[in-house]
């Protein structure tokens, strides 16, 4: 090899790692809702970030800190949040998901006043990405499957979503209505067929789970990947700046009607 070679073998190199450091970066904070689940292959229960990689382009890295059982509180607590804000950078996105765990009302550990502390924990994550130049995104919660005996879904989240709609008009964030957007899939799909949404298993469907399984919170693969496709829907629509890297296919998708 010839110093021409060297050098152009040297410059490759140095481009190559410039341009991974300056690739942006989407992380997730939040919940189990939202958290990638061990062994995908075979585990039935999946979060609808672990379903984002599929859905954007390779150039845009996904960095998912959501972790099952936290609420906003214990993911500071646990030193969680200060792992993502000292890994921020000048041009990253954030998207900000708690409350389902905020609600623990009989967990010290986790339960927030969602007037007060669950508030401010959402103003601490906005305020503190902005500092590293990242751009905060605040989301509500995903619904329940909590339908009623006439068929009507029925609320579980309380004030929750409403803080968060109004720390996001305050702080001047985007926000995106998971509860809405959960809302209206539950509904599409109705009292039966939103099983499927969900975890609805009975005694040997699955490998993974020795007993029957019927879980109204957590989210199927396919419950997991249509929520994921609602978020980057509204991220498109909102048009932010990351929907550059959503693929063709998942904005064309007619999940959900917003009009209903």
């Amino acid at each position: 090899m010839n110093l021409k070679q060297s050098i152009y073998g040297l410059l490759f190199i140095w481009c190559s790692i410039v341009s991974a450091q300056d690739n942006i970066t989407l992380y997730l904070i939040g919940d189990s809702t939202m958290a990638n689940k061990s062994n995908p292959d075979v585990n039935p229960e999946h979060g609808w970030g672990q379903m984002l990689p599929n859905l954007v382009s390779d150039s845009l890295v996904i960095s998912n800190h959501a972790v099952n059982g936290r609420s906003s509180k214990s993911f500071i607590t646990e030193g969680r949040w200060q792992v993502v804000l000292d890994s921020l950078k000048t041009g990253d996105f954030l998207f900000i998901q708690f409350g389902h765990n905020d609600e623990k009302i009989l967990d010290s550990t986790r339960y927030t006043f969602p007037y007060t502390q669950y508030r401010y924990n959402l103003q601490r994550f906005v305020n503190e990405a902005r500092t590293r130049g990242a751009t905060p995104v605040l989301l509500s919660s995903i619904v329940r499957r909590n339908f009623n005996s006439a068929g009507v879904l029925v609320d579980t989240h309380g004030n929750y979503p409403l803080v968060v709609r109004m720390t996001a008009k305050d702080l001047d964030v985007p926000f995106i209505d998971m509860q809405f957007l959960t809302e209206r899939l539950e509904k599409k799909y109705g009292v039966e067929g939103s099983k499927e949404l969900h975890l609805h298993l009975e005694t040997g469907e699955s490998p993974y789970y020795k007993m029957e399984k019927h879980d109204d919170t957590h989210l199927s693969k396919k419950g997991a990947t249509l929520v994921a496709i609602l978020a980057l829907q509204e991220v498109a629509r909102q048009d932010l700046a990351i929907k550059t890297y959503i693929k063709d296919s998942v904005l064309t998708q007619e999940i959900v009607s917003l009009k209903d």
